[in-house]
């Protein structure tokens, strides 16, 4: 059937019938979208409430044993008002409504009250296309432990779009073996949008939102920075693991495995290239660095002990300490004398006796202290491997900025280089970083 493209729209994408108008000329505009995921409708400005959030709310009342009509009714105006602007004739949802309501009566659960924005919203869009309409629920599937289930899957899903032209699927959900409504954890329609392109072999994901691509850092901390051009998925996991807002690994994985290339578009500016994210790319780096990202509420556990590095098994049972407690680390570099232990402050507290006790028990240490409200930022690119002085750029901005670096770890693959500082160099910090590297080579 030629070169198919799965394209998923979120939800301020899909807010109100002016969007609306504007993602379906979108997916018009090129017979090769296929496949559309749809999200519920997100918020038509800043006071306005996600309909996610409003059936939440709604079912809470319904819990609880409270009249949830007012809210419902909501709800419902919210869909009725989309389909009157859109002009749809000889179309309600008032069946689907009856059904929600009575469900919602009789308990069927949050992950199902969450689900029915993208339903109904794929509904409607479906019928505004003249798209088929696919239900997640029967076509994507979770095992009992509540784990997504690709063979399951991957069984029913592929031969369902092998015979189907075009089709709207809602995102976010899916089913358990005994039928019930099981919602993804995290970037749920990302990830339904990207097991669709897989279980079609799509050409490309294309992932629309209100953003023209992914930025370099975040916009809250550098006014108007940089889109990256292109990502490859190995920087975009460095950088989502330190706090990148952007798509998570569960939403990246499916496509990952299948070398499908997602891209991230604009709704909004259509005509914009956005960022591409691909395996490996030959596309030469415009910066040294792709991306920077860092997270605060950061806490470092210091230790010291002569001839450490002599001592077989020293840090192994470091980390058992830890494990004991049942807390996790974020990063461990280490000297000849020296070991540092970075942890979520948030794991840690209310654990840090028992953790220390146990690591005195464990290795005798000569020092052991620790170090709170630390930030760590990455400094992510694939051009930093075969660019010479890329530390030296880093830690003189640092330096110029007088932000004093508590901690440096840098993988293997040359691919980042993590700093730790003070939280209240975090903004500092970044900002210098970036002048370093983007703005001053403009």
């Amino acid at each position: 059937m030629g070169e198919t493209k799965v394209v998923k729209f979120g939800g301020s994408s899909l807010a109100d019938a002016k969007q609306f108008k504007k993602v379906a000329d979108i997916i018009l505009a090129e017979d090769s979208r296929r496949f559309v995921v749809a999200s519920a409708p997100g918020k038509r400005y800043v006071e306005d409430i996600k309909v996610t959030d409003m059936l939440y709310a709604c079912y809470e009342k319904a819990s609880e044993g409270l009249s949830f009509e007012e809210e419902f009714t909501a709800i419902k105006e919210r869909y009725n008002g989309i389909i009157s602007d859109l002009g749809i004739k000889d179309f309600t949802l008032d069946d689907e409504f009856e059904i929600i309501e009575g469900a919602f009566t009789h308990m069927a659960g949050r992950d199902y009250a969450a689900s029915r924005g993208e339903y109904l919203n794929s509904k409607v869009l479906a019928k505004y296309l003249g798209f088929d309409f696919i239900d997640a629920a029967k076509y994507i599937f979770f095992d009992d432990a509540g784990k997504f289930d690709w063979d399951k899957t991957k069984e029913k899903l592929v031969p369902k779009l092998d015979k189907t032209n075009k089709a709207v699927i809602p995102g976010f959900y899916g089913s358990m073996p005994n039928g019930t409504i099981k919602t993804f954890s995290r970037g749920g329609s990302d990830v339904t949008g990207s097991i669709v392109a897989r279980a079609c072999n799509a050409k490309i994901y294309e992932n629309w939102t209100d953003v023209s691509g992914i930025f370099i850092c975040d916009p809250r901390i550098v006014v108007n920075p940089e889109p990256i051009s292109t990502l490859t998925y190995a920087e975009l996991r460095e950088l989502a693991y330190m706090g990148f807002n952007v798509l998570h690994e569960d939403a990246v994985f499916p496509v990952r495995v299948a070398g499908i290339p997602i891209n991230i578009k604009n709704t909004n500016c259509p005509q914009d290239r956005g960022t591409f994210i691909v395996s490996e790319t030959a596309e030469p780096c415009e910066h040294i660095i792709t991306g920077i990202a860092g997270k605060k509420g950061m806490s470092v556990i210091n230790i010291e002990k002569d001839k450490m590095n002599s001592e077989v098994g020293f840090g192994r049972n470091v980390l058992r300490a830890l494990e004991k407690s049942n807390v996790s680390f974020e990063h461990m570099p280490s000297g000849v004398d020296t070991m540092s232990v970075v942890v979520q402050t948030d794991n840690f507290t209310g654990k840090e006796t028992a953790i220390l006790d146990e690591i005195r028990g464990r290795v005798h240490p000569d020092q052991l202290y620790i170090e709170s409200n630390l930030a760590l930022i990455a400094v992510v690119g694939r051009g930093m491997k075969s660019a010479r002085g890329t530390a030296a750029i880093l830690f003189t901005a640092l330096a110029d900025a007088r932000v004093n670096v508590k901690m440096i770890d840098q993988g293997s693959s040359e691919l980042n280089i993590i700093i730790g500082v003070a939280e209240e160099d975090f903004e500092i910090a970044i900002r210098a970083i970036y002048d370093a590297f983007i703005k001053i080579k403009k």
